[in-house]
């Protein structure tokens, strides 16, 4: 059964719910009786490009997903014929305009941290696994959340790009991790000139997306590995996820005592009785995270 949900009920946000003039600028669909929850960027009319509390929509998606003892994978998409066109430029201009002819003051912002659903893994704490369906452009802010998920899923017709170079704007922070998934030249030219934009065919021959379908198949891909995902052990995915993410910036042998730190909470769990006894019994697992 699938349900939709709009994110920052006021309830327990204690604000308004963002909404663009189309309706929720981010939509929540459950499959699998709340097991993969598919994220939808829904600002269609503006190419979901970032605006409207939509950064902050994406992580109270984000949070639900973590915090929901049933949800075991996320596929993040979007609505309409691109993925995310990265920050609303035009409302960009539009505040800086209104910043300088007020004098510079900076608008306030609410008190409390910002939400912000980057880095996704480390900075929110999400070793559940997370899939980018790529249905059309990613471009700056757009290649910023794909790149956050753990797998790439790239309809063919789907382009990336990085254009901050090209109007002037702040991105670096988050570029760091590129290089480690494309390697340093081909994120140098990403960053570097702005106007380069990469295939999914490209994306997949360096690595950065495991598959390029075409568009009709993104979706019905997108769910065969979430479905996929609901046989794996939960806790041990989100051991090997945590051990990749962190371990990979670790000297080598810190890395294999963290990794073999992690994995102690296996012990004693229902789930390794479990797994053994399918195997044996020829039959797939009932894992319960127990």
């Amino acid at each position: 059964m699938t349900t939709q949900y709009e994110q920052y009920d006021p309830a327990r946000h204690g604000r308004d719910t963002p909404q663009s003039v189309f309706g929720p600028v981010v939509k929540v669909d459950r499959h699998e009786g709340g097991k993969i929850h598919v994220i939808t960027l829904n600002r269609p009319h503006r190419l979901n490009a970032i605006g409207d509390g939509l950064s902050e929509a994406l992580y109270d998606a984000f949070a639900d997903f973590r915090d929901d003892p049933d949800a075991r994978v996320a596929i993040l998409t979007g609505a309409g014929r691109a993925f995310c066109a990265g920050a609303d430029l035009i409302n960009t201009a539009e505040s800086r305009t209104a910043e300088r002819a007020s004098g510079g003051a900076q608008p306030r912002r609410p008190a409390g941290p910002r939400k912000n659903p980057v880095p996704l893994s480390e900075g929110m704490g999400l070793w559940k696994p997370t899939i980018a369906a790529v249905n059309g452009f990613a471009i700056a802010g757009g290649f910023m959340y794909a790149m956050q998920c753990d797998i790439r899923i790239m309809a063919e017709e789907a382009r990336v790009g990085i254009a901050e170079a090209r109007w002037n704007m702040g991105g670096a922070g988050w570029m760091i991790p590129l290089s480690r998934q494309i390697g340093l030249g081909s994120a140098l030219e990403l960053t570097l000139w702005g106007d380069t934009q990469y295939t999914a065919e490209r994306c997949y021959q360096l690595g950065w997306a495991q598959r390029v379908v075409p568009r009709e198949r993104l979706m019905e891909t997108a769910m065969e590995y979430g479905q996929r995902a609901l046989d794996m052990a939960p806790r041990a995915v989100r051991n090997m996820k945590q051990a990749l993410y962190r371990g990979f910036y670790m000297e080598p042998l810190v890395a294999q005592a963290f990794g073999g730190a992690i994995e102690q909470n296996l012990a004693g769990m229902n789930d390794s009785l479990e797994g053994p006894r399918a195997f044996s019994e020829k039959r797939r697992p009932r894992f319960t995270d127990t």
